[in-house]
C-alpha cells in the first residue's frame, strides 16, 4: 500500500497546523500517512515511503535549520530517493517573508535526490505558504496539496 511522510519543524505551531491540513488531504484520498515532526525523522526513514512532503518555517529566506540538516545527512541515501514523490510548504512571519525561496530551496533537495515533484497548475504553484498562522486559504492550499501528492503517488504506485 502507498505511504506518504509528512515532516515539520514548527516554533510557533503555525507550520505544524498546516502539516495537519495536508496529512488530513492524504488521508481524504485513503493513503497511508505518517506526520512527524522532523526530530523524529533519521535519514534512513525517507526510505520507507513513496511520498515525502516536507514543511518549514522561513528563517533568513531559506528553511530551518532542522529541516536543512536532515537533507543535508539524506545525502548519504543518494540516489535511493530517486522516483518517489516529493512537494513542500512553507510559513514566514510576514507575506515578503521569503515563503517561495524556502520551498524552491526544500524541492531544490528532493529534485537532486531524484524525485518528482508534485506542482499544482491552480493553486499554490511550488507548494502552500502562510502567512503567520494558516488562514483559510492556505489550510485549503494545503489540503489540496496532500490530495494531489497522494493521488499522484497511487497512480505511481499501481
Amino acid at each position: 500500500m502507498a505511504k506518504i511522510l509528512v515532516i515539520y519543524y514548527s516554533a510557533s505551531g503555525n507550520t505544524k497546523a498546516m502539516a495537519v491540513k495536508v496529512a488530513d488531504g492524504v488521508k481524504r484520498e485513503k493513503v497511508d500517512v505518517d506526520l512527524k515532526s522532523v526530530e523524529a525523522v533519521k535519514p534512513e526513514d525517507l526510505l520507507n515511503y513513496d511520498g515525502i512532503i516536507i514543511g518549514s518555517p522561513t528563517y533568513y529566506g531559506t528553511m530551518s535549520y532542522q529541516i536543512k540538516k536532515l537533507l543535508d545527512e539524506s545525502v548519504k541515501f543518494h540516489g535511493k530517493l530517486d522516483g518517489k514523490i516529493g512537494a513542500a510548504f512553507s510559513s514566514s512571519a510576514n507575506i515578503a517573508g521569503g515563503n517561495e525561496t524556502t520551498v524552491l530551496d526544500i524541492l531544490n533537495a528532493m529534485l537532486i535526490h531524484g524525485m518528482i515533484i508534485q506542482g499544482d497548475p491552480k493553486g499554490d504553484h511550488y507548494g502552500p505558504v502562510a502567512i503567520g498562522a494558516p488562514d483559510g486559504r492556505s489550510s485549503s492550499e494545503c489540503e489540496r496539496l496532500g490530495v494531489r501528492v497522494a493521488g499522484l503517488v497511487k497512480r505511481i504506485k499501481e
